[in-house]
């Protein structure tokens, strides 16, 4: 990569008060080519301690020390539009799978690219923070969105430097996300929310939305299972489909087989009955024997019949946090319940796709107040056979037996509402 390495000194001049330092440096033009221009750039105000010219000779230096070490490279001067677009985006498209390519030349367009006109080199974090509170004030984004932007930039300055364009630290680095609106609520659909649907949906869907419901898996991942892969008691997850293009699933661990139940067995050989008994290819497919389109499934089979059954649509990642959820609180443990939905670490399941439900809130501080009245009574009766100097009268004990055990409860004073318990989605 072409270095500027040439010693220079640069010319230090006075203007309207200040003092300025005139020196070259190697730029990228428009079609590729280098070319060496005069820049300038200003000092400090000629007064207090930068009245002479002599005592601005050390800015001058500090100034062009990059330019005379050959830290500062030529690349470094296109725009963060530019080096987006002619570098880094050809870069992603042959790294990344392909929709997490489109979704980056998705926020760089809507998002980025209205704010990236200057120089690559000259973004620091305090313009990195204001581009987000820019973005986050021209548009109604939640702090989710954001974040992926920040990812997205900070990918971006991390490749530059790698490349040896920026010698310089990340500057998304400690950029602070702006205040927003939280992002939209996910959820997870229940047991028995699940076992309703399959039984108002016609095929193909009713075993799409089984597959869903008892793998877990995500839905590029569904399009991609193939018979060859299915053996009756488990199936293995080796591509993802994303529109037409096959690629690899999300993450390396997302590669693995999957446990098959007996109740998704029913659905699939059922399936495979009905469509000829096939050996390989896709399990859920087209009559053109390509990957079934899910989003159109739903939007042309599942969502009116879940209407006519007023059951909700939450979309096909629902079904995978209902998995994770519905393990959970049948106890499995948390590890187990990580390996079968494929994640890379068990805080992603526990922490974003297990959902707490209120019944099992009530049920676990059901389960405290029962050992909390179990542990007071026992210190009572431990207390009483001791002989204890302070003996509680008759109307304390009540008040304290009543305090930790279900009287209180009868009292509205710890009991969730009737609404609360109500089974509800989350």
């Amino acid at each position: 990569m072409k270095r500027a390495r040439q010693q220079q000194a640069g010319h230090i001049f006075l203007r309207c008060g200040f003092w300025y330092v005139r020196y070259r440096e190697d730029v990228v033009l428009e079609d590729g080519s280098f070319k060496r221009l005069q820049k300038c750039r200003r000092l400090a105000q000629a007064i207090g301690p930068y009245r002479t010219k002599r005592s601005v000779e050390q800015l001058a230096e500090k100034t062009l020390r990059p330019f005379n070490d050959g830290v500062v490279v030529a690349e470094s001067t296109m725009s963060l539009n530019r080096f987006i677009e002619s570098v880094y985006f050809p870069y992603a498209e042959q790294q990344k799978r392909r929709s997490t390519y489109r979704g980056y030349r998705n926020l760089w367009k809507r998002y980025v690219k209205p704010n990236g006109e200057r120089a690559l080199r000259e973004y620091r974090t305090f313009d990195c923070e204001q581009m987000l509170l820019s973005i986050a004030r021209q548009e109604d984004l939640c702090r989710t969105s954001l974040g992926h932007i920040k990812h997205f930039l900070s990918g971006v300055f991390r490749y530059a430097r790698r490349q040896g364009v920026l010698d310089t630290a990340n500057p998304m680095h400690e950029v602070e996300l702006p205040r927003a609106r939280p992002g939209g609520e996910t959820h997870a659909y229940s047991l028995e929310e699940e076992v309703q649907m399959l039984g108002v949906l016609p095929e193909p869907a009713a075993t799409a939305v089984a597959v869903a419901v008892f793998t877990g898996a995500r839905k590029g991942e569904i399009r991609g299972l193939l018979w060859e892969d299915y053996d009756g008691f488990s199936i293995r997850v080796k591509q993802a489909v994303w529109r037409s293009h096959v690629d690899e699933p999300k993450r390396e661990k997302s590669k693995g087989a999957i446990p098959v139940i007996a109740q998704l067995r029913v659905f699939l050989e059922r399936h495979r009955a009905r469509s000829g008994n096939p050996r390989q290819g896709y399990i859920l497919r087209s009559p053109q024997g390509k990957p079934l389109n899910l989003d159109a499934l739903a939007t042309d089979v599942i969502r009116p019949a879940f209407e006519a059954a007023q059951l909700p649509w939450y979309g096909w990642h629902a079904f995978r946090r209902g998995l994770a959820t519905n393990l959970n609180r049948l106890g499995v443990p948390d590890k187990v319940i990580q390996q079968i939905l494929r994640h890379a670490n068990v805080t992603t399941t526990m922490n974003i796709y297990v959902k707490m439900v209120s019944e099992d809130a009530t049920v676990a501080m059901k389960t405290l107040e029962a050992n909390c009245a179990a542990t007071v009574q026992q210190k009572r009766l431990v207390g009483a056979g001791q002989g204890s100097e302070t003996p509680m009268d008759h109307e304390q004990e009540i008040s304290l037996s009543e305090r930790y055990t279900g009287v209180l409860a009868e009292r509205e004073g710890f009991e969730p509402s009737v609404q609360v318990l109500a089974r509800t989605t989350v």
